[in-house]
């Protein structure tokens, strides 16, 4: 049987993919919270600094809870598959 870690790599993949995914979902409904106007790019220079790194600060902290949840998630899935943790 492979090992937990090799097991883990294709998981790993897939479930990051849909974390993307996801914190993009999660960014857009709670900028929307924030703001009426779409989230600014770091190019606009029609928007104000505070407001483009308040849109980066809160899409970062989004994206990287949202990783550790499903990497997290993973990980457990693949320990309860072969009983090893895949760290």
């Amino acid at each position: 049987m492979p090992s937990a870690k090799v097991m883990y790599r294709p998981v790993g993949l897939a479930v990051g993919m849909g974390a993307g995914a996801l914190a993009g979902l999660a960014f857009r409904k709670v900028w929307a919270l924030v703001s009426d106007e779409e989230a600014p790019a770091p190019t606009d220079e029609n928007r104000r600094w505070r407001e483009v790194v308040l849109a980066a600060a809160i899409q970062g902290a989004i994206f990287t809870a949202t990783r550790a949840v499903v990497d997290r998630g993973g990980a457990k899935a693949v320990k309860r598959a072969t009983g090893t943790w895949p760290g």
